[in-house]
C-alpha cells in the first residue's frame, strides 16, 4: 500500500472537519432541568445557554449539548427553573432602613410586647431617635390604637416614633410631639393628630405624620449604601432579582446606580420617584432614565391611606366606624399638576389608592390624561377596594392595577369587619382585575409583608394563610390560576415597567435572570406546597445566591 502523501491526508481532514458541526462557545450552560420559561405559550423546555449576560438559546438538553460548549456547565438533576421573580411594589429601601435603625414590631400580639421590643432595641443601640415599625393593631386583643403613656413613662427625654405597619399610622411621644412643635389646636390637610379628653393621644394618621418624620436626621451616604445591600442580601435569598422601589428620593437613586456599577448591587431596580422638587428637577424634567438595571420612569403619589388605620377613603363610612370615610391626603389640583407634569415627560403616574373613593379618584384622574385605549401603562397601586361600577374604567383607559396579593391573606380576618358584607365582595378582587386587560403585576409591599415572593404565588392562588385557612379559600372566585400567578411575579410586573422585552421570562434575547428550585411548587397545592427558599439565584448568568454544582470543562 502506497504512503498517504501529506496533501491527502490534509484533503481527509478538510473533508471530515467540514463534516462536523462547529460548537459554538457559551458563558454558561444549563441542562436536565424543568423550566418555565413564562414566554407567551407558557412553553417549557430542559436547558438553555448563556452568553454575556443573555439567554443566546432555549431547548432540549440533547440539543443545546450538540450546539454549545461551555467552560461552567450546570447539570440541574430534574431541578425547576423559573424566571428570576420581580416584585412589582415593595419599599427596597425602607427594607433596607428598617433593619438597620428601628426596631423590629412585626408580629407583636399586643401594645406590652411592642414596649419590650422598643425597650430591647433601645438598650441595644442607644438612638438618638428611638424608632420602630411593624405594629398592627388588629393583632391585638383590644384591636384599639395604642397612646402615647407608656412611652413617655419609659422615654421622657428621648424622641420615639412607631410607624404602624402599613406606615399610614405611627405612635409618637410627648418628647417627639414636643421637638415637632405639635398641640391640641394642630391641623394637617390629608392627616390627623388623634385627640382624646382634650389631649393628645399621640397618634399621628398619614400626613400627621410628616412633621414628626422629617425632624429624623437624613442617613448618611454609607447608610442608604448599606441599607440598600441589607435588602438585596434578603431578596436574593428569596429569588427576587429585580424589584419596584415605590417611592424613593434622588440621593438613593443615585446611590443605587453607583453601586450597581460598582457591581455590588446585582439587583435591577424599577425606581418610582417621589414628587419632590428636586426629583422632578434632576429626573422628570431629563425624561425617562434607562439602563441595564436601573429605570427611573415613574412617580409615586398617594391618593389616600390604608384600610388597617381607616385613612383609605370610602364612598360611604367603615362598617366599624360610622361618620368616617377616611382621607384623600390632597387636593385635587395638587394630582391634577403632577400627571400632568407625568404625562408631558413620558412618565408613568403610579397612585396608591386603597379605599373604592381613591381608586375612582384615580381612575377618573388618569382617565382625562388618557382618554381611551393606549400604551402608556399608568398604573393604580394597591387597587385594594374597588367599586363594581368602576371595574370597567381599567379597561376603558388601559390603567394597570399593581397588587399585592398576600394583603388579602393578611387582611381577611378583619376587612369584612371594616368594609360590611357587600362592600368586601370587591376588595381584594384580583381576578375581576386581572380580566379588564389581561394581565397584573403582582408584589408584597414589603415590609409591610413578607418578602418571600412564593408567599405572593400561595396567596394568589389559595387565598389562605399557612394554617391552611379557611377552607376553600377567602372570596376564591378571585384567585388566579397557578399559571396566571406565576406571570404576576414574573413577566406581567417587567411589563408593567415596560421591560417585557428584556426580562420577566426565559427567552432569546433576553437577561439571563433565573432562580432554581429543588420542588414545582406549580403542580402541588396549598397542604403540600414548599415554601423553601431556592437553591440558587443567577442574574446575567451569574450565580449570586446559593450552591449549584458547576462542571468545569
Amino acid at each position: 500500500m502506497k504512503r498517504l502523501s501529506l496533501i491527502s491526508l490534509l484533503a481527509i481532514f478538510a473533508l471530515f472537519n467540514s463534516c462536523s458541526p462547529i460548537m459554538k462557545k457559551a458563558d454558561l450552560i444549563l441542562i436536565n432541568a424543568k423550566v418555565y420559561t413564562v414566554d407567551s405559550a407558557f412553553t417549557m423546555c430542559e436547558a438553555l445557554a448563556v452568553k454575556d449576560g443573555k439567554i443566546i438559546k432555549t431547548g432540549s438538553t440533547e440539543d443545546i449539548q450538540k450546539e454549545f460548549t461551555s467552560e461552567k456547565i450546570i447539570d440541574a438533576g430534574g431541578k425547576v427553573v423559573y424566571p428570576g421573580f420581580y416584585d412589582a411594589h415593595c419599599h427596597f429601601y425602607g427594607y433596607g432602613t428598617n433593619v438597620q435603625s428601628r426596631a423590629d414590631l412585626r408580629g407583636t400580639k399586643s401594645f406590652d410586647e411592642v414596649i419590650e421590643r422598643v425597650v430591647a432595641h433601645n438598650q441595644k443601640y442607644l438612638p438618638e431617635w428611638l424608632q420602630g415599625r411593624g405594629w398592627d393593631q388588629n393583632d391585638w386583643p383590644e384591636k384599639e390604637f395604642p397612646d402615647k403613656e407608656k412611652l413617655d413613662e419609659l422615654f421622657p427625654n428621648k424622641p420615639v416614633l412607631l410607624l404602624r405597619i402599613d406606615g399610614h399610622a405611627a405612635l409618637a411621644n410627648s418628647k417627639a410631639l414636643e421637638l415637632a412643635g405639635l398641640d391640641i389646636t394642630s391641623q394637617i390637610e390629608g392627616g390627623e393628630y388623634v385627640q382624646k379628653d382634650g389631649q393628645l393621644t399621640g397618634l399621628l394618621i398619614d400626613n400627621g405624620i410628616d412633621i414628626v418624620r422629617e425632624l429624623i436626621p437624613e442617613a448618611s451616604k454609607e447608610e442608604i449604601a448599606e441599607a440598600l445591600l441589607i435588602s438585596q442580601d434578603s431578596c436574593l435569598k428569596h429569588g427576587l432579582t429585580s424589584v419596584g422601589d415605590a417611592g424613593i428620593d434622588k440621593n438613593v437613586v443615585v446611590t443605587i446606580e453607583e453601586l450597581q456599577n460598582q457591581g455590588k448591587l446585582k439587583m435591577r431596580v424599577y425606581a418610582m420617584l417621589s414628587p419632590n422638587e428636586e426629583n422632578i428637577d434632576h429626573f422628570v424634567k431629563n425624561g425617562v432614565y434607562v439602563t441595564d438595571k436601573l429605570s427611573v420612569r415613574s412617580i409615586k403619589l398617594y391618593a389616600d391611606g390604608a384600610l388597617g388605620s381607616r385613612g383609605a377613603k370610602m364612598i360611604e363610612p367603615y362598617s366599624d366606624d360610622p361618620g368616617n370615610t377616611g382621607l384623600l391626603l390632597h387636593e385635587p389640583a395638587y394630582y391634577d399638576s403632577l400627571c400632568q407634569l407625568a404625562y408631558e415627560n413620558g412618565y408613568q403616574a403610579n397612585i396608591h389608592a386603597i379605599g373604592d373613593a381613591g381608586v375612582r379618584m384615580s381612575l377618573e384622574l388618569y382617565g382625562k390624561f388618557l382618554k381611551g385605549e393606549n400604551d402608556l401603562r399608568w398604573r393604580i397601586e394597591h387597587a385594594q377596594v374597588v367599586h363594581p361600577d368602576d371595574f370597567q374604567l381599567f379597561k376603558r383607559y388601559s390603567i394597570v392595577p399593581s397588587v399585592q396579593a398576600t394583603h388579602a391573606t393578611s387582611d381577611m380576618y378583619w376587612a369584612g369587619d371594616r368594609l360590611g358584607e357587600e362592600r368586601v365582595k370587591f376588595a381584594y378582587a384580583y381576578k375581576l382585575l386581572l380580566d379588564q386587560n389581561g394581565w397584573l403585576p403582582n408584589g408584597t409591599d414589603f415590609p409591610i409583608e413578607k418578602i418571600n415572593p412564593l408567599l405572593t404565588y400561595y396567596a394568589a392562588v389559595f387565598r389562605k394563610d399557612l394554617n391552611n385557612w379557611p377552607d376553600g379559600g377567602f372570596q376564591p372566585e378571585n384567585a388566579l390560576s397557578p399559571e396566571e400567578a406565576l406571570r404576576s411575579i414574573t413577566i406581567w410586573p417587567a411589563k408593567a415597567a415596560f421591560e417585557e422585552q428584556v426580562k420577566g421570562s426565559i427567552e432569546t434575547g433576553k437577561f439571563a435572570d433565573f432562580v432554581i428550585f429543588e420542588k414545582d411548587f406549580l403542580t402541588t397545592n396549598a397542604k403540600n406546597i414548599s415554601l423553601k427558599a431556592p437553591t440558587s439565584v443567577y442574574i446575567a448568568g451569574e450565580k449570586v445566591f446559593g450552591k449549584d454544582s458547576v462542571v468545569i470543562r
